[in-house]
């Protein structure tokens, strides 16, 4: 008689579990609780036919009605707890709404601002090219001018791998290396990354630069005067006005800084330009013919000039800022802004 009353609470356990998981719905679920747990439901009923059992049956029979009734309880309040987190989650979430939009990602400021003086320059007839970061004593010295005693072959300046090698202090290397393999005219920019012993507010020892060569018949100063009048205006404003002072450059001759009207004053003077009205923005020069000798150009039959910027600068410039290394922390609150 007992093993008979065993097998239908088995029985009961295994229909009531499946039951409770089965439910889609709270009235669903509601349902197969009266069917199994209610006060006339099965484990109900099977709990009253323990009393027909003998009495040494009975311990036996009763630990099992038990057990299984306690785990379909269990298995029942499982299944009302998920069919009421469904229900929270659909409180809120409108399937018919437009997906969040993940952000995307953008040019770095440097980059943008590195494209942007290239096109001008490339409207203006100039072609781009690219050289090696780690260049040889020759090229980002000797071929360019420098004397073997010039300051900037020290290794406070210069950060060098050997002997000859080195990484470039300047994108300047491919002045040499363009005219090497074209013969005249060349009009060409090459920004590119350079590198110098130095790091404070405004150096970094890794920075960007754009070097320019213009070598044709007959330009002057005032074809360098005017492509460099021509830049300034396209990158800042309309009625950005230049001014020339003379500098020294090796592999220039004769040299001169290029200062551009302060861009927050407009020349009036302020805390940025320190009072003078002017903010200095690039190294230029007429391409010293000593430089002609290294690549077999004749200085007699052309003539050409040179200019280098940092990009770094020119942003800094452009978009107000006073700390160059703003550039490098990769601080998203910063780079999201551009």
């Amino acid at each position: 008689m007992s093993e008979r009353l065993t097998d239908k609470i088995e029985e009961a356990r295994l229909k009531a579990l499946a039951a409770f998981e089965a439910a889609a719905s709270k009235e669903r679920l509601e349902a197969a609780r009266i069917e199994f747990l209610g006060v006339k439901g099965r484990f109900a009923e099977l709990m009253k036919a323990l009393g027909t059992l003998d009495k040494e049956e009975r311990p036996q029979a009763g630990a099992a009605a038990n057990s299984a009734r306690g785990e379909a309880a269990a298995a029942f309040e499982a299944a009302r707890a998920a069919l009421e987190r469904a229900e929270a989650r659909a409180d809120w979430l409108d399937v018919t709404l437009p997906g969040r939009r993940p952000p995307t990602g953008h040019q770095h400021v440097i980059s943008r601002t590195a494209a942007e003086i290239c096109a001008i320059f490339g409207r203006l007839g100039f072609s781009l090219v690219e050289g090696p970061e780690v260049e040889t004593d020759y090229y980002n010295f000797e071929a360019l001018n420098f004397p073997r005693d010039h300051p900037a072959r020290d290794m406070q300046d210069t950060l060098f791998v050997s002997a000859d090698l080195l990484l470039r202090t300047h994108t300047s290397p491919m002045q040499v290396r363009t005219m090497e393999k074209n013969p005249p005219p060349v009009w060409v920019v090459v920004p590119g990354k350079t590198y110098r012993r130095d790091s404070d507010v405004s150096h970094s020892p890794m920075f960007h630069q754009v070097e320019g060569l213009a070598v044709d018949q007959g330009l002057t100063f005032a074809d360098l005067k005017g492509v460099l009048t021509a830049f300034a205006t396209a990158m800042f404003s309309p009625d950005t006005k230049i001014r020339l002072r003379p500098s020294f450059f090796p592999f220039t001759e004769p040299s001169a800084e290029v200062d551009i009207a302060c861009v927050l004053c407009r020349g009036r003077g302020c805390r940025l330009c320190k009072g003078t009205g002017w903010l200095e923005i690039l190294g230029s020069g007429m391409v010293d013919p000593a430089v002609y000798g290294f690549v077999g150009y004749d200085p007699a039959r052309v003539s050409g000039f040179a200019f280098g910027l940092g990009i770094e600068r020119v942003a800094m410039l452009k978009y107000g800022l006073e700390d160059i290394r703003l550039f490098y922390e990769s601080d998203l609150r910063f780079l999201t802004q551009f």
